[in-house]
């Protein structure tokens, strides 16, 4: 409910502002001057509608799409020593976290990789790849549940739910303001939309959706040092450490993209690190150790 509460207040105070900003620029006398007969709080409730909307079904389907996306098997009954290990161990987990027993699932995958999700913290999936339990020693196979039981713990995949629909709500809605003063201020069209707003639209939803992922990136890189962290409140801290250092000797599986801001390993990528959603494995490293 906190969560909610903040994620509403944080709406009306970024309503507030650019009600503001729009003021102090100008930018609704400009409008009004050129005979532009925009509907700023009408076109911010349409686009909150579809920007969270998106977001919101993404994550009440989440579960189905992670099983869906990565072939993972819920273990219903344990039908050997080292599922059974894995549904205690995470029991274990979750019960010191202060969380309901997430599902437990195993799906192939022959690199080391884990992910959780899931759209309550009382109700999520937990997942290792066959990989994992292959490459690693059960205190480091530990330290990874611990790290994917934390991020449920800290209620990560609504924080990232709540923002992408956030960031989407804004995109849509600067995109649209972009096309409509192209359109209307500039090409002078006075009836209906022409070419120049689609076109404007595009690019400009084009150009802040880039800049939008690096916000979403930058916060989930900084969710997966606290999940680092929970690992070792829960385990120690050379688990996590010995975890994260047989990654980095590991080439990482490839989540479904909506899946890897919520694994353990994330992708080796060439991409610069803003567009990152895992920090370097020596800053984690580096991290747990300063901590």
């Amino acid at each position: 409910m906190m969560r909610i509460l903040l994620f509403l207040a944080t709406n009306a105070a970024v309503l507030v502002l650019i009600s503001i900003v729009f003021q102090v620029l100008g930018i609704e006398g400009i409008l009004a001057e050129n005979g532009v007969d925009l509907n700023l709080q009408a076109l911010m409730i349409f686009c909150l509608i579809f920007g969270m909307s998106g977001s919101f079904i993404s994550l009440f389907l989440s579960k189905w799409m992670a099983k869906r996306g990565t072939g993972t098997k819920v273990i219903e009954q344990p039908g050997s020593q080292t599922e059974q290990w894995l549904v205690d161990t995470v029991r274990r987990q979750a019960e010191a976290a202060g969380i309901g027993m997430p599902d437990v699932g195993v799906f192939q995958s022959p690199e080391p990789n884990a992910f959780a999700t899931g759209m309550r913290r009382n109700s999520a999936l937990v997942a290792v790849s066959t990989g994992l339990l292959q490459h690693m020693s059960v205190d480091e196979v530990e330290a990874v549940l611990g790290h994917e039981v934390s991020h449920v713990a800290n209620g990560d995949m609504v924080t990232m739910g709540l923002l992408q629909g956030v960031v989407n709500t804004f995109v849509i809605f600067l995109s649209r303001i972009v096309g409509h003063f192209v359109d209307r201020v500039i090409l002078r069209n006075e009836s209906g939309y022409g070419l120049g707003y689609f076109g404007a639209v595009i690019a400009a939803q084009l150009v802040l959706g880039i800049l939008a992922s690096i916000i979403v990136m930058w916060v989930s890189r900084q969710r997966e040092f606290r999940a680092d962290a929970g690992s070792a409140k829960l385990n120690g801290r050379e688990p996590m450490i010995q975890a994260l250092k047989r990654l980095e000797s590991n080439v990482p599986s490839q989540l479904p993209q909506e899946m890897q801001a919520f694994g353990i390993s994330g992708s080796k990528s060439a991409m610069m690190k803003l567009f990152l959603s895992h920090p370097p494995i020596p800053e984690r490293v580096e991290a747990l150790r300063r901590a």
